[in-house]
């Protein structure tokens, strides 16, 4: 299996430099989906390495750019410009992997289409095995495997990644009863009608779109599972940090309870529930400091709302991410919100709080109020759609 980096040194004569024409115009029966951001040194030599292993099949591949700052849109249309397999969809106030794949997929119109990353680390000489399992039989989906026999991850992913990687596989298997081995893979090729019928019911957000296809299908996919290493990136840093985390929990619960709360609002959710750790540390830390109770109570709670603001911004809302005066802006904005959310909290819970019995039902009810009420406002107000 070839490294990324002994790929890297000999693709000077694969990378697309424009000065060759495709073979053919044939209609496209394979689309290849590309989500990108800071890929523009990886997309000329990806785009040599697809044209060299796909060469008996007609296909295109679709970059779909989150308006990298790196001219990655610019080096996919350059390429575009000699080559008609090759399309570009740049996003701009939209970010996140699993809504450009949704996108990049909805854009096609071949019959099947594949789902890969533009940083090397997937291996794309797999890609005709997997075209022809998928036409060959009933299979709906196949999935380039990093668990099954023949697999690994090679030296693509960290100790502690890989640590993580399992423990997120064994998690999906066991609460949504998904019976993939690697159901965090990255790297499937799935019938374009199967994945067209079940768009309306994937989240936009995120980075695991084949976890959310595969549950969100309720079982009704055929699926095959293909093995295959995961290469070391060569050029360009990962887009996964540690923050990740806390979105992926959103889409398990999301999944779990059936799609009843959206993933944002779980995400939300999840990010107030460790406001109040930080609320009771700075608490703490104040009356250790000698303020007066409800000073240090009220200072407390800006330092939460402070933190919650942050954590949203990073992950709840990165495809709105407000920078700079926006999100000066936008952290004044969440307090105002915020403040009235503690009202409607305790309105709510005054309304109910009947019989001293019931303190747990008037409790929950006031924080059920504020959570509902700071989501919907904080959408419309300190993270707007632009």
């Amino acid at each position: 299996m070839e490294s990324a980096a002994s790929i890297a040194q000999g693709t000077e004569d694969e990378s697309w430099d424009g000065s060759r024409q495709p073979r053919d115009a044939r209609v496209a029966e394979l689309s290849i989906i590309l989500p990108s951001f800071n890929e523009a040194k990886n997309i000329p030599i990806l785009v040599g390495l697809l044209d060299k292993a796909l060469a008996s099949i007609a296909w295109e591949a679709i970059v779909v750019d989150d308006n990298s700052p790196d001219g990655t849109t610019e080096v996919a249309r350059s390429i575009a410009e000699t080559d008609p397999r090759i399309r570009v969809i740049r996003r701009i106030g939209r970010r996140g992997l699993s809504g450009a794949c949704i996108e990049g997929i909805l854009s096609s119109s071949a019959p099947y289409v594949a789902v890969m990353d533009a940083d090397l680390q997937h291996d794309e000489s797999l890609l005709p095995k997997m075209f022809e399992a998928i036409k060959s039989d009933e299979t709906d989906l196949v999935v380039a495997s990093r668990k099954v026999a023949g697999g690994t991850v090679g030296e693509g992913l960290s100790a502690i990644r890989a640590w993580g990687s399992n423990i997120a596989n064994g998690l999906a298997q066991k609460l949504l009863n998904v019976t993939l081995s690697d159901p965090m893979s990255g790297f499937f090729m799935v019938r374009r009608d199967k994945a067209e019928a079940l768009a309306s019911r994937l989240s936009p957000q995120g980075f695991k779109i084949l976890l959310d296809l595969v549950s969100s299908a309720n079982g009704t996919l055929n699926i095959k599972e293909l093995p295959f290493t995961f290469r070391e990136r060569q050029h360009g840093e990962s887009k996964l940090d540690t923050l990740v985390t806390l979105d992926y929990f959103g889409l398990l619960l999301s999944k779990y309870f059936g799609d009843i709360v959206s993933t944002r609002f779980l995400m939300f959710g999840l990010v107030g529930a460790s406001g109040l750790f930080v609320h009771l540390l700075a608490l703490r830390f104040f009356l250790l400091g000698g303020l007066e109770f409800n000073i240090a109570q009220t200072a407390a709670s800006f330092v939460a709302m402070t933190s919650n603001f942050f954590l949203n911004n990073q992950l709840t809302y990165r495809d709105r991410r407000l920078s700079g005066f926006r999100a000066l802006i936008g952290l004044l904005t969440f307090y105002a919100v915020c403040s009235v959310g503690v009202l409607a909290n305790v309105g709510v819970a005054n309304l109910i709080y009947a019989d001293p019995a019931y303190w747990w039902l008037a409790g929950t009810a006031g924080a059920v109020m504020g959570a509902v009420w700071n989501y919907a406002a904080s959408s419309a107000l300190t993270w707007r759609k632009s």
